[in-house]
């Protein structure tokens, strides 16, 4: 095997393993889209961002989508975790800042998808936070399965528990606490009061659940595995595709 064919054999993989990245981050940002659609409490990680785009349409902040303040609070936990780490910071985690970006865009998009569904009543409102919060443990199992750079708000509590010494689950507990409570805090400073369509049952729901359902998950997806193995060929494709179109032809003629 020459070396040309190796490094492109490596492309041809590297394209393939952030293309399913790519599809886990979609099946992820679609359960928060349903989590926010419930309107019980959004995920945790758009608590924040949520908090400040509805404050942005009332005008008490910069007029961003969920998505944009998503970018906004993905670059600041990067810039939290140079800050932690200092020299053990590996520059190659800076590709968190692209994969944050796909995120908070893939957010909007939901959103815009979602945008026809209303949920008025307790029982669909419970309905979509249940779905919403199995679809983005079931995405976040694929995301963790694909191993590649992880997204900001499993980096900064990756750093957190370095610098500490915490276990990885503690660690996370902690900064997710945190980030409800300064969505709590920005509901009081932008409209003095609790809002429970941000912070509500829904929210410790997800924290509770989505875990679970990582778990859960992760142990049926020897499937996800094999499909990450596998490698694609260009050449395969074509041929496959030019005997495709021939048969048919062929048919045709018939």
């Amino acid at each position: 095997m020459t070396l040309f064919s190796i490094k492109r054999s490596r492309l041809i993989q590297f394209c393939w393993q952030h293309l399913w990245l790519l599809i886990s981050l979609y099946i992820m940002t679609l359960g928060v889209a349903l989590c926010v659609r419930s309107n019980l409490g959004s995920s945790v990680i758009s608590s924040i961002p949520m908090a400040f785009a509805l404050a942005g349409e009332d005008g008490s902040a910069s007029s961003l989508t969920i998505g944009g303040y998503t970018n906004v609070m993905n670059i600041i936990l990067v810039l939290l975790q140079i800050a932690v780490l200092r020299r053990r910071f590996e520059p190659v985690q800076l590709l968190q800042l692209i994969i944050g970006f796909l995120f908070g865009a893939l957010i909007d998009l939901n959103m815009i998808l979602t945008s026809y569904l209303d949920y008025s009543l307790p029982w669909q409102q419970v309905t979509a936070q249940l779905a919403g919060c199995t679809v983005m443990g079931v995405g976040i199992a694929m995301e963790i399965r694909c191993g590649s750079v992880t997204m900001p708000g499993e980096g900064i509590q990756v750093a957190m528990s370095r610098v500490t010494g915490l276990p990885f689950p503690k660690m996370k507990i902690i900064i997710d606490t945190v980030l409800v409570a300064l969505a709590v805090v920005s509901c009081y400073c932008f409209w003095g009061a609790w809002q429970w369509n941000i912070i509500g049952p829904g929210t410790l729901f997800a924290m509770l659940y989505v875990g679970f359902c990582v778990r859960l998950v992760g142990k049926h997806l020897g499937w996800f595995d094999r499909l990450l193995d596998y490698r694609p060929g260009f050449r395969r494709y074509i041929f496959g595709l030019a005997r495709f179109i021939y048969s048919g032809f062929t048919r045709e003629r018939k």
